[in-house]
């Protein structure tokens, strides 16, 4: 007995090939815009450790400034100004999103007062994870949040130039630079 003949280019079931390829085209693009999607899509990280680069959302300084007013956060700054490109300013233009939500997540697990003295302006050290690329913030020397850090984090040990490291949980590092925090947050802290 004879099979029976299937017009070339068709599946056994009639199905004409090039629909059931372009189906699985179809298929695998769209799985593929989702993964990418989700890798790129703004605030989402495209490496997940704290020390690999990833995507982050960048805010503005006056909403920085409104989620830190919200939760009882004081900024300051020597030139009494915001200017990024002046030293002396504090500002949080291109602050990130998951930062300015890191300190929202220290003011209240700590319940310390919290002072920012130092954002995203121009005169800090450079780096991947640097004050101008939106990842640091320096908070002001009090009591309450030094003991809050010291005995809830674990010390990694002192930093290149001398500063001793503390580490979070999330992975966020708070240095003593003597005169105040310098504050690394590769995340929000468990927000």
């Amino acid at each position: 007995m004879k099979s029976p003949q299937v017009p070339t280019g068709s599946r056994a079931d009639g199905t004409p090939a090039s629909r059931t390829r372009g189906r699985a085209l179809r298929s695998v693009l769209t799985a593929l815009a989702l993964v990418l999607g989700a890798l790129f899509a703004p605030g989402v990280g495209v490496l997940t450790s704290a020390g690999e680069a990833h995507a982050a959302t960048k805010i503005s300084h006056a909403t920085a400034t409104s989620m830190f007013r919200a939760s009882g956060i004081t900024w300051s700054s020597s030139g009494g100004c915001s200017d990024r490109s002046n030293p002396t300013c504090t500002s949080f233009e291109q602050l990130n999103l998951a930062t300015a939500q890191g300190a929202q997540t220290l003011k209240s697990a700590s319940g310390c007062a919290l002072n920012i003295t130092g954002g995203t302006e121009t005169g800090h050290a450079s780096g991947t994870y640097s004050h101008w690329n939106g990842y640091k913030l320096d908070f002001s020397k009090y009591t309450c949040v030094g003991n809050y850090i010291r005995n809830t984090f674990t010390y990694i040990g002192v930093r290149g130039d001398g500063s001793p490291q503390w580490k979070s949980g999330a992975g966020n590092i708070y240095a003593d630079e003597g005169n105040h925090w310098d504050v690394t947050f590769y995340n929000c802290g468990g927000c």
